[in-house]
Parts: C-alpha cells; sequence; structure tokens
C-alpha cells in the first residue's frame, strides 16, 4: 500500500516538479544572457526572471494530500529563496564559469533534465521532508546520496540539516553582534578581497558579497574570542554565503567550527593541522612509499601543499563544482574527505611527481592538478573511497603525534632555556669587559684619590693617636682624684675622730655649761635633802630621848606618844620618798643629756655625710667630663672612618646599580632577539640533528662559563686592590 501512495504522490507533483525546473531552467538562461552583455548589471535580476509560485502554474496540480501540500510548500520555499536572493543565482553563474563551462550551454542543459534528475529531486524533497526518520534508519544510504551529489537548490537546507544548524539560539544573537566593535575588523578588511577574487559576488570592492562576508567573519571572531580570525577560514564562509543567507551560513559556520575539527585547525597554535599533516605523511608512507622518498630526498615538507588541503577543504584548489561536492561530503563525513581525496591525488599523479624536483612539484600542484578534473568530480571520488582509511590506526597515528610534540616541546624548552642562558652568559661577558675596562680607568683615578685618602688617614690616626694619649692621661688624673678623694675621706674620719671643728665645739661647751649646771642643781637638792635627813636624824635622837623615860608614864601619857611617834615615822616616810623623788629626777635629767649629746653626735655626723656627698658627686662629675671628651674623640674617629667607608660603598653601589640596569635592558633585549630567532632555531632543528645541536650549545656554555669564571677573577682582583 505504501509503494502505491507512493507511485500516486510521484504522478501528481511530477508535473509541478517539471514546471519548477523548467522555470528555473529559464531564469538561469536569462542570467546568462544578462551576463553575456557587457552592458548589463551583475547584481540585478530582470523582472523577467521572477519566479512564480506552483499555484499560479496552469499545469499545477488542483487536489493533493497533506504530505503533497507538504513537499510542494518546501519547493516554494526554495523558489522564494530563489527569487529573494539573487546571490545565490550569481554563484550559480560563477561556479560555472570557473568549470569551464558556458552560461548558455549550462541553461540549455538544464532545460532538456531527464527522469533520473526529477527522481533525485522527489527523493531528495522526501529526505528533507522526513529528515529525523531518514538520519536514523537510512544513514548509509543518506552518505550514498550525498557522494553522488545534492542538488543546487536542496545544498543549502541539507547542509543545515547534516550539521544541524536548522534551529540554533545563536541565530538570534546575530544582529546584535554586528553592532558590536571586533578586535580583527582590519585584519578581515584586508583579507576580504583576497576571497574568491574571480567571483562576481565578491570581486568587487564593497559589494553586498563582500559586505556579508565581513560580517559573519566580524560576528564569529566575537563569539570564538580564542581563535578571533584566522586566514582561510573566510573561503569556507564564501561558499556558505553563496547557498544561503548570512544568518544562516553565520550558524552553519558556528557548527562546522564546533563539531568538524575546524575550530582546531583554527586556533593559533594550529595543534590540530600539525597533527592532519603528520596522520597524512604517515598514510603517505604506507600507500605510496616510493612518492614518500622522493618527498623526503628533495625536503618536500607535506605542509608545503597539503595544508590549505585541510584549512579550506580544497575550496582554493579547485574549481568551485569540484570544491563543493567535495565539501558535500565533508559535511556528511567530515574530515576523513580530506584524507581520501589528498591521497587519490597523490595516487593518480605519483608518476609525474615522481620525475620532478621540489619546485617542479610545487608548479604541478599550483598549475597541474587543479584543472585535471574539470570534466566532472565522479572520477576523483570515486577513487578517493578506493583509498583505505583505517580510523582506529588514525587514532593510534593521533597518541604518536601526541607523545612526540610532548618531546619536542619539553626540547624546544630546554633549547630556549640554553640559549637564554648562552645569551645571558654573553651578557654577562660584556658586562664583565665593560666592567675591566672601566676599572681600569678608575684604577688611575684610585691611585690618586687612595694616596690623598692615605695622607688624610694619617692625620686622622695622629689625631686619634693624640685622642687616646690625652684619654690615658684622664684615665690616669681620674684614678688619682678618686686616690685623692680616698685619701681625703679616711683623713675626713680621722679629724672627726681626734679634732672636733669649731662649731662643734662650741656645742659642745654649751652642753657642757648646760649639764654642770644640771649637775649643780641636782647636787643643791642633794644637800638639802641630807641637810633634811640629818634634822630629821636629830629630831629622831631628840624624840628618842625623850621617849626612853616617857616609858614609865601613865597610860593616857603613852597613847600621845605613841601618836607622836607614829606621825614621826611618816614624816622619815615622807622624807625618803622625796629624797627617791629626787633621785629619779637627777636620773632622768641625766639620760636627757645623754640623748641630746647623742643627737647632736647623729646630726655632725650627717652633716659630714652630706658634705663628703658633694665632694663625691663633684669628682664624678669631673670623671664624667674626662669620659664625655674620650667619647667625643672616638665617635670623631669612627665619624672619619665611617664617612671614607661610605663614599667607597657609595661609589660601588651607583656603579653595581648602573650594572645591574645595564644587565636588566640586555636580557630584555636578548628575549626579544631570542623570540626573533626561534624559527632560526627551528630551521636548524629540522636540518640537523637536534641532540647534536643542544650538546654544541651545551659545549658553548661551558666554555661562556669558564671565560665568566676568568672575568670574576679579575674583577675580585682588582676590588681588593681597591680596598
Amino acid at each position: 500500500m505504501s509503494s502505491v501512495a507512493t507511485d500516486k504522490v510521484a504522478g501528481k507533483l511530477s508535473s509541478t516538479l517539471s514546471w519548477v525546473k523548467n522555470t528555473v531552467s529559464h531564469t538561469v538562461s536569462q542570467m546568462a544572457s544578462q551576463v553575456a552583455s557587457p552592458s548589463a548589471s551583475l547584481h540585478t535580476t530582470s523582472p523577467s526572471t521572477t519566479l512564480s509560485t506552483p499555484a499560479l502554474s496552469p499545469s499545477s496540480p488542483t487536489q493533493l494530500s497533506p504530505d503533497d501540500l507538504e513537499l510542494l510548500a518546501k519547493l516554494e520555499e526554495q523558489n522564494r529563496l530563489l527569487e529573494t536572493d539573487s546571490k545565490s543565482l550569481r554563484s550559480v553563474n560563477g561556479s560555472r564559469r570557473n568549470s569551464g563551462s558556458s552560461l548558455v550551454s549550462s541553461s540549455s542543459a538544464s532545460s532538456n533534465l531527464s527522469h533520473l534528475e526529477e527522481d533525485s529531486w522527489i527523493l531528495w524533497g522526501r529526505i528533507v521532508n522526513e529528515w529525523e526518520d531518514v538520519r536514523k534508519k537510512k544513514e548509509k544510504q543518506v552518505k550514498e546520496l550525498v557522494r553522488k551529489g545534492i542538488p543546487h537548490h536542496f545544498r543549502a537546507i541539507v547542509w543545515q540539516l547534516l550539521c544541524s544548524a536548522q534551529s540554533m539560539p545563536i541565530k538570534d544573537q546575530y544582529s546584535e553582534l554586528l553592532k558590536m566593535t571586533s578586535p580583527c575588523e582590519k585584519l578581515i578588511r584586508r583579507d576580504i578581497a583576497r576571497t574568491y577574487p574571480e567571483h562576481d559576488f565578491f570581486k568587487e570592492k564593497d559589494s553586498l558579497g563582500q559586505e556579508v562576508l565581513f560580517n559573519v567573519m566580524k560576528a564569529y571572531s566575537l563569539v570564538d574570542r580564542e581563535v578571533g580570525y584566522c586566514q582561510g577560514s573566510a573561503f569556507i564562509v564564501g561558499l556558505l554565503l553563496m547557498q544561503m543567507p548570512e544568518e544562516e551560513a553565520f550558524c552553519v559556520f558556528v557548527k562546522l567550527m564546533q563539531d568538524y575539527r575546524l575550530r582546531e585547525l583554527f586556533k593559533p597554535s594550529m595543534a590540530e593541522l600539525g597533527l592532519c599533516m603528520y596522520q597524512f605523511e604517515c598514510m603517505i608512507q604506507e600507500h605510496l612509499p616510493e612518492l614518500y622518498v622522493h618527498f623526503q630526498s628533495q625536503s618536500f615538507h607535506t605542509s608545503m601543499y597539503a595544508s590549505s588541503w585541510f584549512l579550506t577543504i580544497f575550496l582554493t584548489t579547485f574549481p568551485l563544482p569540484i570544491a563543493t561536492r567535495i565539501f558535500d561530503i565533508f559535511m556528511s563525513e567530515g574530515l576523513e574527505i580530506v584524507f581520501r581525496v589528498g591521497l587519490a591525488l597523490l595516487q593518480m599523479n605519483q608518476g609525474e611527481l615522481l620525475q620532478l624536483d621540489m619546485e617542479g612539484m610545487l608548479q604541478h600542484f599550483q598549475k597541474v592538478i587543479p584543472h585535471q578534473f574539470d570534466s566532472g568530480p565522479d572520477k576523483l571520488i570515486q577513487a578517493s573511497y578506493q583509498v583505505k582509511y583505517n580510523a582506529k590506526k588514525m587514532k593510534k597515528l593521533e597518541k604518536e603525534y601526541t607523545t612526540i610534540k610532548t618531546k619536542e616541546m619539553e626540547e624546544q624548552v630546554e633549547i630556549k632555556r640554553l640559549r637564554t642562558e648562552n645569551r645571558l652568559l654573553k651578557q654577562r661577558i660584556e658586562t664583565l669587559e665593560k666592567e675591566s675596562a672601566s676599572l681600569a680607568d678608575r684604577l688611575i683615578q684610585g691611585q690618586v684619590t687612595r694616596a690623598q685618602e692615605a695622607e688624610e688617614n694619617y692625620l686622622i690616626k695622629r689625631e686619634l693617636a693624640t685622642i687616646k694619649q690625652q684619654s690615658d692621661e684622664a684615665n690616669t688624673k681620674l684614678e688619682q682624684a678618686e686616690n685623692t678623694i680616698r685619701e681625703l675621706q679616711q683623713q675626713q674620719q680621722w679629724r672627726n675622730s681626734s679634732l672636733p671643728d669649731e662649731e662643734n665645739v662650741a656645742r659642745l661647751q654649751e652642753e657642757l655649761i648646760a649639764v654642770k649646771l644640771r649637775e649643780a642643781e641636782s647636787l643643791m637638792g642633794l644637800k638639802e635633802l641630807r641637810q633634811q635627813v640629818k634634822d630629821l636624824e636629830e629630831h629622831w635622837q631628840r624624840h628618842l630621848a625623850r621617849t626612853t623615860g616617857r616609858w614609865k608614864d601613865p597610860p593616857r601619857k603613852n597613847a600621845v606618844n605613841e601618836l607622836q611617834d607614829e606621825l614621826m615615822t611618816v614624816r622619815l616616810r615622807e622624807a625618803e620618798t622625796q629624797a627617791e623623788l629626787k633621785e629619779t629626777k637627777q636620773r632622768m635629767m641625766e639620760v636627757e643629756t645623754q640623748n641630746q649629746i647623742n643627737s647632736n653626735h647623729l646630726r655632725r655626723a650627717e652633716q659630714e655625710i652630706a658634705s663628703l656627698q658633694e665632694k663625691v658627686q663633684y669628682l664624678s662629675a669631673q670623671n664624667k667630663g674626662l669620659l664625655a671628651q674620650l667619647n667625643e674623640a672616638k665617635r670623631r674617629q669612627a665619624e672619619i672612618e665611617c664617612k671614607s667607608k661610605e663614599e667607597v660603598m657609595a661609589v660601588r653601589l651607583r656603579e653595581a646599580d648602573r650594572i645591574a640596569a645595564v644587565a636588566e635592558l640586555q636580557q630584555h633585549i636578548a628575549e626579544l632577539e631570542i623570540q626573533k630567532e626561534e624559527g632560526k632555531i627551528q630551521g636548524q632543528l629540522n636540518k640537523s640533528d637536534s641532540n647534536q645541536y643542544i650538546r654544541e650549545l651545551k659545549d658553548q656554555i661551558a666554555e661562556l662559563h669558564h671565560e665568566s669564571a676568568s672575568g670574576k677573577k679579575v674583577y675580585f682582583k682588582v676590588q681588593g686592590s681597591d680596598c
């Protein structure tokens, strides 16, 4: 049932497709007549070239199924693009002109489309309409169809479908990116004129083609700032612009850079290009060993002829029809087709290349190979798929290349280090030579200055000796003064112990008078007491004499006598008590007198101590003055010595700063020269054995080390003589 439905759809659409193709052929023929006319404009279309929709055609069908209508809508969209985008028609004209076929013949050929072409159009229409299912279920069949060639009017949408660029979010940012400024704009403007310089769409300055090419390249340089802009990528963008509007071309180019290894190819380091060159060279060595040996004998490196193949996908090698067919396969299978086509080209031209030298091979690649397939690319594509391509072996070669590059990077780092060390040693030798020359000049001047300094040092030493002598004398005087102080202290103590001074004598006399007065008073009191005692004793004796005869009197008289006796006893006791009291007072007066005498002695001792302390302070002040003079003399001597040393050190420091500044500048210059000479070093490494070259560099560095050591010895000898 499905086959019957398909036949019905094919029958219904055959008339529509025939009308569309006849209309397109008529449009192309009219464009050819415009290009053939010298007065016709290259960038405008005639009103007669406007495509009408299938609905207005008398032969268009009146009733179609929904699937047929959807397919017809897609065809109408393609026709609308052909109508509004004149550059697609120009790309047809330019590609056919580059292929060497005339526009008139192409228009006549397109007007007689065969049934096979009609079937191809119907088949591609179904593939586009049912892309998701076809891509999943019939991937091999799609690849086979792509290898046979995508119809021109389906190419834009099929390329977008192959790389999944039909619905990218970045498409909405395109207009905003055009408003921004890119740092690569000058480079892009410079290279635009070199992109397809013979194609009508790009050859005129400031034309629409150059403008949209600039827009797409500028937008991508803003999206991917690491890659920015690389020469060669403009050819790929130019081919995309020949097939589709600039927004869609921008999306497809972004996808190609991200998913087809082009971003790694166009990075500033171009590491992926080196890997492709290594893999391709290994394929030549395996499949074409004779040609590989010939290339090696002629020093004909792979990058000399194959780098543009990978960077532009043969767009700068073949005419546009052939390059576009290869690009169709690249969109489907990736860089594998570049390896296949490149090796197929070498197989086809092996006999001619083996007979040529380097210059002849370059001419052959530039002039002969591009026009070998003007009749059609089918032979080249068939030959390319007869080449054996092993994906696993390519992965293995990628690992080998990574290992080799790692070793090369290590060797390059070592070589850079050795060259930097060599350069620094040379700079050091030059610096030492300049230093030795300047030291020789300074030596003569230094001898004169040293004579003057020697004279000044002699005078300073004499002054220092004088100061030391004065210091010794001052120390001797200080010791004598201290001895004198000790003697004076001893004499003072002796005098104090032997002879009191006048003030002390006067005080002692006053104290003596007071003591004698108190003694006189105490003696007078004692005499009075003795007189009282004597009176009492006499009175007592009389009392006893009286009482001897009274014991014989009557009792009454005896009682009176007893009372009188008791009274007498009380009086005697009172007299004794008064005598004891006066003796106590006398003792107290003696104690007070002794205390006063001791206080006077203590006060005199304190006064003597104060006077001695004043003398010690005076002598200490003299000692400090002498020490200050000694320190001042030492300080002046140290200042003179430091001044002379500072002057010498200042001269040396200024010289060292100048040498350091010169060395830094020379090192900076050396680094710039090293960067400049890296290319020369790489050339030397390619032409000779790198290990031998490294050994030679190490020998040169050892010699420079030896010369530098001898220069340092001379420098230190001169410094020793300066000191």
